[in-house]
């Protein structure tokens, strides 16, 4: 199992912008495609966003779609997450995973860090 490393969580004002990091300890993502989750106490965990290596192709979940953006930096092994106009409901800790495939499809996916808390008051 990859070991991930969140960074860049906070307590925020509703509206205002955060920018998570991910990177990984010990390998590289590869060609793997890599993703954000989140999740809020008591409830289950929720797919984000993910990106793959090929040509940077994206997918969004709906709840963050216009909202949050996903991009990697391969020669830095680096995976982002800009989150602009935060609210409330965005409160939770947020986990970056690796797909065990190249695909979007964000059933593959495993996080394997100890995630980044983000607060976001009203």
């Amino acid at each position: 199992q990859v070991h991930l490393v969140e960074s860049g969580g906070g307590l925020v004002q509703a509206g205002e912008s955060l920018t998570l990091s991910c990177t990984t300890s010990g390998r590289t993502f590869g060609s793997y495609a890599v993703g954000w989750f989140r999740q809020a106490p008591g409830k289950q965990r929720e797919f984000l966003a993910a990106i793959r290596r090929i040509a940077g192709t994206t997918s969004y979940a709906p709840s963050v779609k216009g909202r949050f953006t996903i991009s990697r930096d391969n020669a830095k092994n680096m995976v982002y997450l800009q989150m602009n106009n935060l609210k409330p409901e965005d409160t939770a800790v947020y986990y970056c995973a690796v797909s065990t495939t190249t695909t979007l499809d964000s059933d593959y996916f495993e996080t394997g860090g100890q995630g980044t808390q983000v607060t976001v008051s009203s």
